[in-house]
């Protein structure tokens, strides 16, 4: 794919509410290395303690996050309500999560090494054809993954409150604490719980699209899309036909701008669907999808059901003083393929990261300055691929004769090679150029025809 540049993103000012010292530039951090940290020149040491974060939400994000933090010896807190939360996902991650994240093989439900996408006129192209041996989709369950990474966090110092966050009183000068109010729910209180206080320096919103931190410090709004999915239990002699395959289903039937799928888990398949634009057909969608994948998960039974809002663009601001918001909170999901979670556990790391550098692994207060880095080299690593894949949306999920061309174009070696190496490893592939030429004169072939049938249809349709 041959390059583009797009203005940078930054979607927000720097707060005049809260004064805050102005930083140095830092040493950058790559994860698994050693790496140098310093802390801005007026940032006051902090005496007889360390620096305390509290990360609201225990996702991917928050847990990743309260890792690096604890590892770097600042003193964490981290707060989630539901700690057996179950998100509605299709459970995705890329083969490069699993080496940069040390996830252990074993939590791991699947290997996708194929997919079939299918048109709206249930055409189906195999994908999968240019993986290497090696290569693979993994496929887990978001309660598993999750679990595992918040307790690697406590095993790491990490203190894992089960509690709800509630509100957060702002400090009303840059050396001030933030005080999170919050319900703990320690087993020793009752069903109800008990009201509980926590002073800390600076706070990381990783509380998903419903963030109760982003409406703290008025981060503003964004569209997003209601993912419904369906847990279904089906007979064993047809779960081998998931055993390393998933499916993506494009057409109006199933999302007028998103997807259905199928994705194969342990013992299970989980069949969902999402849309921004008609949020309350998306029972209709989802049995439009289940109708498409009826003959292979026939005498199924559904043992869960879950629905859940995902964003579809960053938040118009994701930092405030010494808060910042990862994963889902800041909207770090993206267009056309509906991919978080490598992202969101992406987000909380970074977000970390500029923390113990800016801190000087906790010893020095951190300043709005110190987060902001964390947005800055965000920006400009992903934003490009977030533009991508917004256009290609646009494009291609319009309308059926579009959707029909789409997955044309995915039968293409090609195009499965670029996509699958910029998927495993969330890096531009780079591209042949000759190849990269035949793939426009291709794609523009295929809107044409697609735009011809779209008129042949439209006149059937008067």
């Amino acid at each position: 794919m041959s390059s583009i540049a797009f203005k940078p993103f930054h979607g927000l000012r720097r707060s005049s509410a809260v004064p805050t010292p102005t930083s140095t530039t830092t040493t950058l951090y790559k994860p698994a290395v050693k790496f140098h940290v310093s802390a801005a020149k007026t940032s006051p040491k902090l005496s007889n303690r360390n620096l305390r974060v509290a990360i609201i939400g225990g996702g991917p994000a928050g847990g990743s996050a309260a890792e690096t933090l604890a590892k770097a010896g600042i003193e964490t807190f981290l707060i989630e309500r539901k700690l057996d939360n179950c998100k509605p996902c299709g459970g995705a991650i890329p083969l490069c999560m699993v080496g940069e994240f040390d996830l252990p093989l074993d939590i791991i439900d699947r290997r996708v090494t194929k997919m079939k996408m299918i048109s709206p006129s249930n055409i189906a192209v195999d994908i999968g054809q240019t993986l290497k041996p090696h290569e693979y989709i993994g496929m887990v369950r978001r309660e598993v993954l999750d679990a595992y990474l918040r307790d690697r966090a406590k095993e790491n110092g990490a203190n894992v409150i089960n509690g709800l966050f509630l509100k957060m009183d702002m400090p009303k000068h840059w050396d001030e604490p933030y005080v999170l109010h919050y319900t703990e729910y320690d087993g020793k209180k009752g069903a109800m719980g008990a009201k509980a206080t926590l002073e800390v320096d600076a706070v990381i919103g990783a509380d998903g699209a419903n963030s109760r931190v982003a409406k703290a410090i008025n981060a503003g709004d964004y569209d997003y899309a209601i993912a419904f999915q369906e847990r279904i239990k089906i007979p064993d002699d047809k779960m081998v036909y998931y055993e390393n395959l998933a499916e993506m289903y494009v057409g109006d039937d199933v999302s007028p701008d998103f997807y259905g799928w199928v994705f194969p888990k342990c013992d299970h398949v989980a069949v969902g669907t999402g849309t921004v634009t008609h949020k309350n057909d998306i029972k209709k969608f989802q049995l439009a999808t289940r109708n498409r994948a009826k003959d292979k998960i026939l005498g199924g039974k559904i043992i869960r059901v879950e629905a859940h809002p995902i964003p579809e663009h960053p938040r118009p601001r994701r930092l405030s003083g010494r808060v910042a918001l990862v994963g889902d909170a800041a909207g770090y999901v993206t267009k056309c393929s509906g991919e978080g979670i490598y992202f969101a556990a992406k987000s909380g790391r970074m977000c970390a990261e500029a923390i113990v550098e800016g801190s000087q692994n906790g010893k020095k207060m951190v300043d709005e300055g110190d987060l902001r880095k964390y947005l800055e080299k965000w920006d400009k690593k992903y934003w490009p691929t977030y533009k991508v894949l917004d256009v290609l949306q646009k494009v291609f999920y319009r309308s059926n004769p579009a959707r029909e061309a789409f997955v044309e174009m995915c039968a293409d070696e090609y195009v499965q090679k670029m996509t699958f190496d910029s998927y495993l490893y969330k890096t531009v592939a780079p591209g042949n150029p000759l190849e990269d030429l035949k793939l426009a004169v291709n794609t523009i072939g295929s809107l044409v025809r697609a735009n011809a049938l779209r008129k042949e249809m439209e006149k059937l349709n008067v």
